[in-house]
This record gives structure tokens, sequence and C-alpha cells, in this order.
């Protein structure tokens, strides 16, 4: 631990503040032995990068309330007040390998998401709030959307199911346990 210099901690956002806490005074522990000023810095003077996007999912906390998750963050820590919060800003995952043809369809998808992740869309937000969903994202006249939604993310399924690179392309994302359960069905 002497000799590392940099820590990254990838997912920092589904992790419990004690984790980070009990670290942080792990290295001071150890780095004071010839150091005594390390037990003064934040991780005993090592730099730790914190990964991760807080609009994802936050630490799991078996029945807990809202306010016991978010007590439970990083951000809710001693330590955060330590830390700088670096941003990005341009959505690699949507704009790399993009076709020049959809480009700007992507791009403002891509602004529309990050609008959607910031809390900007739906007007004051107390905790609930309406999104409006853009037209061309809806499933409109369907008489079973979910089916059209896997053909649509999957087509040629049959076809393609021994590709590996097929599966790796593409993916349905479900807010809860029971909404993926439906779609595997």
């Amino acid at each position: 631990m002497k000799q590392t210099d940099l820590i990254i901690w990838d997912e920092a956002p589904m992790i419990h503040k004690h984790a980070f806490e009990a670290l942080d005074m792990s290295l001071k522990d150890l780095l004071k032995v010839g150091n005594r000023n390390s037990s003064q810095h934040p991780f005993g003077g090592k730099v730790v990068v914190f990964g991760g996007d807080f609009r994802q999912i936050l630490h799991v906390f078996q029945n807990g309330s809202h306010s016991d998750i978010v007590n439970a963050s990083l951000c809710s820590s001693h330590i955060w007040s330590k830390c700088k919060v670096l941003r990005l800003t341009k959505n690699m995952r949507l704009t790399v390998g993009c076709d020049r043809s959809n480009f700007e369809e992507t791009a403002q998808f891509a602004d529309w998401l990050l609008e959607l992740g910031e809390g900007k869309l739906g007007g004051d937000n107390d905790g609930n709030s309406i999104i409006e969903i853009p037209d061309d994202l809806l499933i409109d006249d369907s008489s079973d959307p979910l089916s059209d939604l896997i053909d649509f993310v999957y087509p040629l399924l049959l076809d393609n199911f021994n590709e590996i690179s097929y599966f790796q392309e593409r993916a349905i994302l479900a807010p809860l346990n029971e909404v993926v359960e439906d779609i595997n069905d």
C-alpha cells in the first residue's frame, strides 16, 4: 500500500459509506508508520478516484427508507467534503461508432438523457415527477407493446441466438425485477 500511487474505486454510488470510511481509517493507520502527517489527509494521502454515476443506482439498503438510502451514500459521508467532483459531459456510449446519418438524432437523444438524469425534465421535482417521453421513443399503436419492444431490440433473434456479438450490442433495461421476469418470459 505504501507504494501505491492511485486507487480507483468504480461504481462507488452503490457502496455503503462505511466502506469508504473504513478504507480511509485503514490507510491512515497503515501509512502513519514513517509518515505521521498521513493521518491528517484523507486516505493517508493516497489519491482515490471514485467512479460511477450518481444518477443511476445507490447502495441497496434492505427495507430502508428513502432517507436511509441517502444517508448510507458516499455523499453523506464526512469524506465527501474532501472530494473534488469532476463531471463527464459527453455520452461516449451513444456517440462512438454512430453512423453520420443518424448522428444528430443520437446527439439529441443523448441531450435528452442528460437532462432526464439531472432532473431538468418534468418541472419541480419532489421525488415524483411526470416526464414526457418523446414520441419517437414510444410504441404507440400496438396490441402487444412488450413483444414489439423485444422484436425491435432483438430482430431475427432465432437466427442470431448463437452469436455473442449480437447480444453484446443490445439490451433492454428494466426498473424492477418483476419487469425483467416478464421480458424474459
